[in-house]
């Protein structure tokens, strides 16, 4: 695996090896031990999610605060997506900055989004499935979330937002200045 580290700390995009012949393709998803060395502290991940998704569908932006803030291991499984993750760690130099990747089934990336960032994606193929790892439990009452077209964020979702599909509750999250602080 190749990890690449993004300009947002500790955020990562991990390109697997891909062993491909006449029968196809095998690839290691995850390996805690490279993980961890390459990430620099140990990621226990507790809990697996998958959606599927319509075209255009933009989910986020999404995070969990205080002791149930979660780090994900995000990756596309059929289709293609663009994920973003902001970073909303108030100590950070790169506070109120975004990372984005495409992700998709054909190139097996996937984005490592650690604890103190909030996360999003919107699908740019026909569906697309999309698979992630946790490493803390969700928690109701710990939601926090960033309306998707803050100004002061400024995201390039490649995508027209006037033809996105978005849920009610993500059309009402606040702007980063006005969100719920993730610790």
């Amino acid at each position: 695996m190749n990890f690449i580290e993004t300009k947002l700390e500790g955020c990562f995009i991990i390109e697997p090896k891909i062993i491909q012949d006449e029968r196809g393709y095998f690839m290691e998803s995850f390996n805690e031990n490279t993980f961890a060395k390459t990430i620099g502290n140990k990621v226990h991940f507790v809990q697996d999610n998958q959606s599927y998704s319509l075209k255009g569908v933009l989910r986020g932006l999404h995070y969990q605060t205080g002791k149930h803030a979660q780090a994900k291991l995000v990756r596309v499984l059929q289709g293609e997506v663009l994920d973003v993750a902001v970073d909303i760690r108030p100590e950070s130099e790169t506070y109120g900055q975004y990372e984005s990747v495409l992700l998709s089934a054909e190139n097996q990336k996937q984005f490592f989004v650690p604890r103190g960032f909030a996360h999003g994606f919107i699908v740019l193929s026909e569906t697309a499935t999309f698979f992630y790892k946790c490493d803390n439990f969700y928690n109701k009452e710990s939601e926090g979330g960033l309306i998707y077209n803050d100004s002061s964020l400024n995201i390039d979702w490649q995508f027209p937002l006037e033809n996105c599909i978005i849920s009610e509750k993500d059309q009402v999250l606040p702007e980063l200045k006005n969100a719920k602080k993730v610790w």
